[in-house]
């Protein structure tokens, strides 16, 4: 990856957490922890890997991205605005009545949403069936899943994992935002899942190990993946729930609290925003 890219996107994902403040503390609803920390990973995929036409949300032979976390659909809403797909001034929209902007993403209404999602457990099957449709159309199509490690807790998530070994799904590539913590506590309160990679391992996917908040580490993992062959792939990105506010990061309480007025300014101190 060319240093100027790298630097440019780093700038980028300094901006998309200190406007997703912004816009949660405005609206005083949404989900700050699994937004902030899945900012990196989809700031990679829609500008370094996934080929799309924001002019053609539709357009058949585009790379799709399911994200499964539905509840992140903040930080997916600021990416796609960046990326094209809708005017950046929409997020002042977020949850108000009628919006494209739903609390979680909708295909229906939103440019460039692939999948509607917010019951955990479904995308990672939805992924599953574009990748084997695009492989029957023989689009040169890749699907990417963004999972959370609470929603990994779900049958339906390790059903699908037997499926797409068993099809050869190569051109699915899930990313797992792996920050230790869910809506309760922490993932080894709630419900261990034990070693994960090897999990997935046995489950007949190819397993990448990354940091999750590292723009090139990220990059080297989607490279990686797109030349793996007749088996699904998950990069297992190492992240922190809230990053970037330290106040927030690492704490289930923020996975869905509003933002008031004073963490709201301490917030932006520390992301370098204007208050």
């Amino acid at each position: 990856m060319k240093t100027e890219l790298k630097l440019r996107l780093e700038q980028m994902c300094r901006q998309f957490r200190a406007d997703l403040i912004e816009t949660l503390h405005e609206k005083q609803t949404g989900h700050p922890g699994g937004s902030l920390s899945v900012c990196e990973i989809l700031t990679t995929l829609y500008f370094t890997q996934m080929n799309v036409k924001p002019d053609d949300p539709v357009w058949s032979d585009r790379d799709r991205l399911v994200l499964c976390k539905g509840h992140a659909a903040p930080m997916l809403y600021r990416v796609l605005a960046e990326r094209g797909f809708f005017p950046a001034e929409e997020m002042h929209t977020l949850r108000d009545f009628e919006t494209r902007l739903q609390g979680h993403p909708c295909m229906l209404d939103t440019p460039g949403v692939d999948m509607t999602t917010g019951p955990l457990g479904i995308g990672l099957g939805a992924a599953l069936g574009m990748a084997l449709a695009a492989k029957l159309d023989k689009s040169p199509a890749r699907v990417y899943a963004v999972l959370g490690d609470g929603e990994i807790n779900e049958g339906t998530v390790w059903e699908t994992a037997m499926a797409a070994a068993k099809f050869r799904a190569d051109n699915l590539c899930a990313v797992l935002d792996w920050n230790g913590v869910q809506l309760d506590g922490t993932t080894n309160e709630i419900m261990p899942t034990g070693n994960v990679r090897a999990k997935f391992s046995s489950f007949g996917w190819y397993c990448i190990e990354c940091d999750g908040h590292d723009i090139e580490s990220l990059y080297q993992a989607f490279e990686t993946a797109k030349t793996i062959e007749s088996m699904p792939t998950i990069v297992l990105a190492h992240t922190v729930k809230g990053k970037g506010v330290s106040f927030m990061e690492g704490q289930n309480a923020w996975h869905g609290k509003p933002i008031g007025d004073a963490d709201y300014a301490r917030a932006m101190e520390e992301l370098g925003g204007v208050q």
